[in-house]
């Protein structure tokens, strides 16, 4: 790609984001998204692969529809309270009506059944934006809208998307549709306490993108997209092998690592707001996400490639690209546990 159209299309990315961010009408905010969709579709579609030009008509045709039906909700807010404020969205109907709109553009089950699909026909760095950036904007608008959504409609939109999250996980050999799902299920765990802990959603958000970005960048550098590549990554970067099985256990949330404290404190605020039933649930869903991690690292350590001796080994290659963003990611991603008490603190 150009690379001047490429840095028309990233600035475009930020400036839809930021637009959302800084606006409290709703109209401001529907072009924010709207300027964010419209930006990443020809960085999906470069490729001008069938699967890729597939995969971007799927996201448009859902972003589209996510897209009027928040303008549908707001304009009915508007309309019945005379309100255009996102903070005032007091109508029950218009709010549940949004937030469910909002679930769709994130990925949210059981509105997720685009996401899958969409991230397996991409390429792994468009991947990584779709999972990570685009995520900023409807995020911040739930966050907005979530003190006026029904307490039920988020929390059945939270325990569904991890347990869909875990589950559909279990039974795939494709890694881009497995770190969808492992999108599907964080986004659940953030949603959960977005209305009585929002700073903890932030936490949570913060954490899956350093994760996600380790986890991302880890498997462009060994150019693996599926579980049994996986087998002869540690043939080329034995030493990077080694470390996406820990970026992989803390996408579990497994102590000691950075996955493990947002986790942590969602399920401590839970269950001091009076939901243990909820919090039990939610904890007994992340085994599922757990366990496909588990298998994702027993494929990379412990297993060999089939038909070793018939192949050609996959030797070491070189450095081709700058590491220090992998770098980065990788260590926030393993060891950022031990500031726990900072994060408190910042949280107080």
């Amino acid at each position: 790609m150009n690379p001047y159209v490429l840095t028309i299309l990233l600035f475009s990315l930020g400036l839809g984001t930021t637009l959302t961010f800084a606006s409290s009408h709703w109209l401001l905010a529907w072009m924010g998204l709207e300027i964010n969709t419209l930006a990443i579709i020809p960085l999906m579609a470069h490729q001008h692969h069938p699967r890729a030009v597939e995969a971007t008509t799927k996201y448009f045709l859902t972003q589209a529809a996510a897209a009027a039906v928040i303008l549908f909700a707001s304009t009915t807010n508007a309309w019945i309270t005379g309100q255009w404020e996102i903070t005032h969205l007091s109508h029950p109907v218009a709010s549940a009506i949004a937030v469910t709109a909002l679930a769709l553009k994130i990925g949210l089950a059981p509105t997720h059944l685009w996401l899958p699909e969409v991230l397996q026909g991409i390429t792994l760095t468009t991947g990584l934006i779709l999972s990570t950036w685009q995520k900023l904007a409807p995020l911040a608008l739930i966050l907005q809208v979530a003190e006026n959504a029904h307490p039920y409609l988020l929390t059945t939109l939270a325990i569904t998307s991890t347990l869909v999250g875990g589950w559909g996980g279990l039974n795939q050999t494709q890694l881009r549709k497995i770190l969808a799902y492992s999108s599907v299920a964080h986004l659940g765990w953030m949603i959960l306490v977005a209305q009585m802990a929002p700073q903890m959603t932030l936490l949570a958000l913060i954490t899956y993108i350093v994760m996600t970005t380790a986890a991302f960048l880890t498997l462009d550098k060994m150019e693996s997209t599926k579980t049994i590549t996986l087998a002869s990554a540690w043939t080329k970067a034995p030493t990077l092998s080694a470390l996406a099985c820990l970026i992989l256990l803390s996408l579990g949330g497994l102590p000691p690592l950075t996955g493990f404290m947002p986790k942590w404190f969602i399920l401590q605020e839970v269950s001091s707001q009076g939901f243990p039933l909820t919090a039990t649930v939610i904890a007994l869903t992340a085994l599922l996400s757990l366990y496909f991690y588990l298998r994702l690292t027993y494929a990379m350590t412990l297993t060999l490639a089939p038909y070793t001796i018939n192949s050609s080994t996959p030797w070491r290659s070189p450095a081709k690209r700058p590491t220090l963003l992998l770098s980065a990611a990788v260590v926030s991603a393993t060891c950022l546990l031990p500031l726990t008490p900072s994060a408190l603190a910042l949280l107080a």
